[in-house]
């Protein structure tokens, strides 16, 4: 009796552990110097098959919880425009449901272009917020904390 109670203990916590791994997207964070003074932040989503991520901005109907990202205020640096989102955006529709997204797969890049008022090294620190789904789930929104240097 205490093996198969125990048995049932471990496939149950085994599945708890793998619910809590699924981790369908990746981020990278780089800086590229443009110009003098003048660099673009990319924040870059590479997603597993299946899975997709929200854009910035979403339809007036859509109930997806919109891609945020966030800079840390840093007396060295200003932000120059918004952030572009590099990459092939596609619109989905539930008819259903009468909603609608805007959404990336594969990969999406978000690019924020930034001006140094001195050329010294210092660092671009913020977090971005986001939620994924693939066809049949949508897992919680998570926040991921980044830190770039700027050379």
């Amino acid at each position: 009796m205490k093996k198969i109670v125990f048995t049932v203990l471990m496939t149950i916590a085994i599945g708890l552990v793998q619910a809590q791994m699924l981790n369908p997207v990746s981020w990278t964070f780089t800086a590229k110097k443009i110009a003098d003074k003048t660099y673009e932040v990319h924040i870059t989503a590479s997603l597993q098959n299946t899975w997709h991520l929200y854009s910035q901005t979403q339809p007036t109907d859509a109930i997806a919880i919109p891609t945020e990202i966030l800079f840390k205020a840093n007396p060295l640096v200003t932000l120059d425009g918004k952030i572009k989102e590099i990459g092939k955006v596609e619109l989905y529709k539930d008819q259903k449901l009468g909603i609608s997204a805007n959404q990336y797969k594969d990969k999406v890049d978000f690019v924020q272009k930034i001006k140094l008022k001195a050329n010294v090294k210092t660092k671009i620190v913020g977090s971005v917020e986001f939620q994924t789904c693939d066809d049949k789930k949508c897992l919680p929104p998570t926040k991921v904390d980044f830190a770039i240097a700027i050379n």
